[in-house]
């Protein structure tokens, strides 16, 4: 409850123990077992908090916290508490508190949606569990992606970039290191899983503004942002990845304020054992840095899981607003852990801090704040104060009627597809594709003309040939007539000459032989002149 410019937690016996808004920056931790009441120590803070005007972020894991956006009912045991706190003479009384319900599958709030290259490779690669050379190579193929201006919107974006790497590996490589197909498909395999995960509803246009989350209703309340983690939680590597993405979002786009009078935002981590459970050390060590800076950016970490054991020391070192519920301790190394978180507050004369964590009931907490010079008070056995909204849940149509009333609901209710890698890269495939398909037109082209040209040579050289054997065919021919004709007419010289001369030396008989002789005589010569 907020009052007298403070956030009333409980009470420890008559005395008020409570957060001064200007200390709770400095973030804190909500823990405790199963059952012990937790979640009714969120929602006194967190509607504390609205009362002073601070803007609330938290997930509704099991689903008991959206009964904020309705006024909590009279019971006996409601009484009870309020007669205890002396609650009726504080100006108690039942009422809801302005609220924005989100839900990154748009089923059960105003759909919260991001890009792929807001979330990151660090994240993504987180998110999809890929080794260190997988998470390298995604990250290469990032700094392609800004080095092209290709926009990485949603799936169907990183899933075109992968394969793009993939068919032009070898050249890729040459400029952004080794990319090989194998660690490529790998990396596909991790973005098949995410999309069949809902990542294809997460992953899209109009991305969320994390100013959104920074609002307060007009009787300046703070409005409380409840995600639906029911779904979410049930995916532990999309529930990281996404509430880390939300912090380094808080804390790259909010300015510096340095101290303020209050918050601009309190952040409420539940389940937070998730947040660290098989978390890479890089991973580690930027939240680490984020939650020791954050707070000058006037935002408040509140962490709430069952045992801080779940929240690494260096974290863990910088929460000064405690609130430490009940603990068990059945084994030796359980024990230890109420050592632990006993030894972290500062001790209190009055009881011993051990022994208390373990004999506290539902409803009892220890209490540790900080004062106004930042020091840690002693801790406090507290009775936590009861909620004013109601107790519970609200139906689902009660639900649905209070985000679709938002008018942030008709910013982000329908997704917006965006000209980015996919549309590019397809464009690219499809001139490519053409190219290619004009070199294979022209070279087939060139071949027939080829063949042509090498069939038209042939059969010039072919009808040449057939000209050349034509053209000595019929100059045998001539020749040969020429040379019978003067074969004969040689004969017939030679025979008359024969027969005048072999007529004189023979006779008739001299005349006949001298004839013949003459006669073959002139056709040999003749012959062999025309041969």
């Amino acid at each position: 409850m907020y009052i007298d410019n403070s956030i009333w937690i409980g009470n420890a016996g008559d005395k008020r123990v409570s957060i001064l808004p200007k200390m709770a920056n400095r973030h804190g931790l909500i823990a405790g077992a199963t059952g012990t009441g937790k979640t009714v120590t969120l929602k006194v803070l967190a509607e504390s908090f609205s009362d002073a005007g601070v803007p609330v972020f938290l997930v509704d894991v099991k689903g008991d916290l959206s009964g904020m956006c309705s006024p909590g009912k009279d019971s006996d045991d409601m009484q009870e508490r309020i007669q205890r706190f002396g609650l009726s003479d504080t100006g108690f009384s039942y009422k809801d508190y302005p609220t924005a319900f989100w839900d990154i599958y748009g089923e059960a709030g105003i759909p919260l949606r991001t890009t792929v290259s807001e979330m990151g490779p660090i994240l993504l690669a987180k998110l999809m569990d890929l080794n260190d050379t997988q998470a390298d190579i995604l990250t290469c193929l990032f700094k392609m992606a800004d080095d092209e201006q290709l926009l990485l919107v949603d799936i169907k974006d990183l899933k075109a970039m992968l394969q793009y790497a993939s068919d032009n590996a070898a050249e890729i490589s040459k400029k952004y290191g080794n990319v090989t197909k194998a660690s490529v498909a790998a990396i596909i395999r991790g973005v098949v899983a995410l999309e069949a995960s809902g990542g294809d509803r997460f992953f899209t246009e109009p991305g969320f503004k994390i100013t959104d989350f920074l609002r307060t209703e007009l009787d300046g309340r703070g409005i409380i942002n409840i995600l639906d983690g029911g779904k979410l939680s049930s995916d532990p590597k999309l529930y990281t990845a996404f509430l880390l993405y939300l912090l380094s979002e808080l804390f790259e786009t909010l300015p510096e304020v340095g101290d303020m009078d209050k918050p601009r935002l309190v952040f409420f981590f539940d389940e937070a054992h998730l947040l660290f459970d098989d978390i890479s050390k890089a991973l580690r060590q930027k939240i680490e840095q984020i939650v020791k800076l954050i707070r000058s950016k006037g935002v408040g970490i509140y962490f709430c899981t069952q045992n801080p054991r779940d929240i690494p020391d260096e974290v863990l070192a910088q929460l000064g607003n405690k609130v430490q519920h009940a603990l068990h301790a059945y084994t030796p190394s359980e024990e230890r852990a109420v050592k632990t978180a006993a030894d972290s507050f500062r001790t209190n004369p009055e009881f011993d801090t051990k022994t208390a964590i373990m004999e506290l009931g539902v409803g009892e907490a220890l209490v540790s704040v900080l004062d106004e010079e930042g020091v840690p008070t002693i801790v406090e056995r507290c009775k936590i104060l009861p909620p004013r909204s109601l107790m519970g849940p609200v139906s689902d149509d009660e639900k649905s009627r209070v985000f679709k009333a938002n008018n942030l609901y008709l910013t982000y209710k329908d997704p917006i597809e965006t000209d980015s890698a996919y549309e590019f890269l397809e464009r690219l495939r499809s001139k490519q594709e053409l190219e290619k398909q004009e070199e294979q037109e022209a070279a087939l082209a060139q071949k027939e003309a080829d063949k042509k040209a090498a069939e038209d040579a042939k059969a010039a050289a072919k009808a040449e040939a057939d000209a050349a054997k034509e053209e000595a065919a019929r100059k045998r021919k001539m020749k040969s007539a020429a040379g019978s004709v003067a074969s004969s007419a040689a004969g017939t010289i030679g025979r008359e000459l024969g027969k005048s001369v072999g007529g004189k030396v023979g006779g008739k008989f001299g005349k006949t032989l001298g004839g013949n002789l003459a006669a073959q005589l002139g056709r040999s010569i003749m012959g062999t002149f025309f041969k």
